[in-house]
């Protein structure tokens, strides 16, 4: 009768099984008390009822029973915000080796950019037991990314680069919603996660027609926005050089630094004289309209992919 009854889905990936312990506390510390306070109004609704004979005398105060009602919440709350701290900063610390996607949310579907080229739709074919790191952005409304699954769900937002990994423990199709309403076709923006075996997975990616991966699309764009032609190491150049400079600070014309990350490449192909480096002038163009979400995420992982250069104008 209960066969496919469950609270929730199951778990499939590595964070899946901390995430509901947490929640199972959570659930059960709620009934444990639910239970003992609501047994405690009904027993105390009939032995104190309003009777003839019976009156109503003050209660003086208990100073240990404050301190215990006071005490016992107090520990159960630092406790589960512990746990949960912990959990927290583990789902969102990314592992350093791991594959790493590019997703575009738009409505009303998912984008999805293999490491090696291959792109899909509202799908995402990954390998069993490999970590997994996804770089997710907007082209227009707020979406949310999630895959009940492996317990994930991370808002994308235009604009703003967000990050999310997971490792698959389980091969099986996995349920891949939008979890934000984007329009009228909100419901309709469905996918799927496949977790595959190794060979499969590689199976499956000979079978798949191979764009350039982003890093060799990233370098084409590079030379074909005629990015090259002020950004290099040659003595006068235009625009700093910009190999190795990936995650550095760096300093600004108009005094502090700032990061040189993924929002930062994106805020400068758009808006390129919001922050302008120090020691140069604000002649780069804005490439506003001229390159798409998945244009600048082949830009970052060219830039992310170059090694410092010797001697180079920094």
């Amino acid at each position: 009768m209960f066969e496919n009854f469950s609270l929730w889905p199951e778990g499939a990936s590595s964070v899946a099984r901390d995430i509901d312990a947490l929640y199972l506390f959570l659930l059960a510390i709620s009934l444990f008390f639910v239970t003992v306070i609501v047994s405690a109004l009904l027993v105390f609704s009939v032995r104190y009822r309003r009777r003839p004979g019976h009156h109503a005398s003050p209660i003086e105060g208990s100073l240990p029973l404050e301190l215990l009602w006071t005490g016992v919440p107090l520990v159960i709350v630092l406790f589960v915000f512990v746990w949960g701290t912990r959990v927290f900063v583990r789902t969102q610390t990314s592992p350093l080796e791991a594959m790493r996607f590019h997703v575009t949310g738009k409505q009303w579907m998912w984008k999805i950019q293999h490491p090696t080229g291959q792109s899909e739709i509202n799908a995402l074919h990954v390998p069993l037991g490999q970590t997994i790191e996804l770089t997710l952005i907007s082209e227009d409304v707020i979406h949310s990314f999630y895959v009940p699954a492996f317990r994930l769900k991370k808002d994308v937002v235009p604009g703003l680069y967000a990050s999310l990994w997971f490792t698959p423990t389980r091969t099986g199709t996995y349920h891949l919603f939008c979890a934000e309403y984007c329009g009228t076709k909100h419901s309709a923006m469905i996918g799927q996660v496949v977790v595959l075996d190794p060979a499969d997975y590689q199976q499956w990616l000979d079978g798949r027609p191979s764009d350039k991966n982003p890093v060799e699309t990233g370098a084409l764009l590079f030379q074909n926005l005629r990015c090259d032609t002020c950004h290099s190491s040659a003595s006068g150049a235009r625009g700093p050089d910009l190999a190795g400079l990936f995650g550095s600070d760096v300093p600004l014309a108009a005094g502090g630094s700032v990061r040189f990350d993924e929002r930062h490449v994106r805020e400068s192909l758009l808006e390129p004289s919001k922050r302008v480096r120090a020691g140069f002038q604000p002649l780069m163009p804005s490439y506003a309209g001229q390159v798409s979400e998945g244009d600048i995420l082949a830009l970052i992982a060219y830039l992310k992919s170059l090694p410092p250069a010797r001697g180079a104008r920094r």
